[in-house]
């Protein structure tokens, strides 16, 4: 996994703004959208209403949160090998995330995805960064851009991706 990150010049925001991230490509796809961060593990199995598309964890601290047409950053997954069917039933609902930021490798959120491509013609990037570039995402204010394709190293995620794109 690389990370080569570099700021945009004459950006008056805030450092993390206009940078891009490289990480792998777990998914493929390319999306733009807000984020919202999950400091804790989630389980869809569970976890997640699919129709409702919000967070029922009563133990999560995002309870009653959605995840609709977000990008999910989340540093690992918790949970049941079941998680990947209702992750793909919320993506095929459009009351799951758009995208998705890992730390690490989750087989089951990348089933997920890739059942709602193969299924559903629908597609949802996954990617995974290394923990510096993670931690970026994490504090990074303003929506992200995904762009995942080819594997590893294939992965670019813009910060405050309003600046990545005016910049281009």
């Amino acid at each position: 996994m690389t990370n080569n990150s570099e700021v945009v010049s004459g950006s008056a925001k805030a450092a993390t703004a206009g940078r891009v991230l490289t990480g792998d490509v777990l998914v493929a796809g390319a999306v733009q959208a807000e984020k919202i961060v999950l400091g804790k593990p989630l389980s869809f199995w569970g976890g997640y209403d699919s129709q409702a598309g919000e967070i029922i964890d009563r133990t999560h601290p995002l309870v009653g949160h959605s995840l609709t047409s977000k990008i999910m950053v989340m540093a690992h997954a918790k949970g049941s090998s079941s998680s990947s069917s209702v992750l793909a039933e919320a993506i095929r609902n459009g009351t799951g995330p758009v995208g998705i930021v890992l730390r690490e490798r989750d087989l089951i959120i990348s089933i997920g995805a890739i059942v709602a491509a193969e299924l559903y013609n629908l597609d949802v990037p996954v990617v995974c960064l290394e923990a510096a570039a993670f931690d970026e995402v994490v504090s990074a204010s303003g929506p992200l851009r995904i762009e995942a394709v080819g594997g590893e190293g294939g992965a670019r995620v813009y910060l405050d991706s309003r600046q990545a794109l005016r910049t281009r």
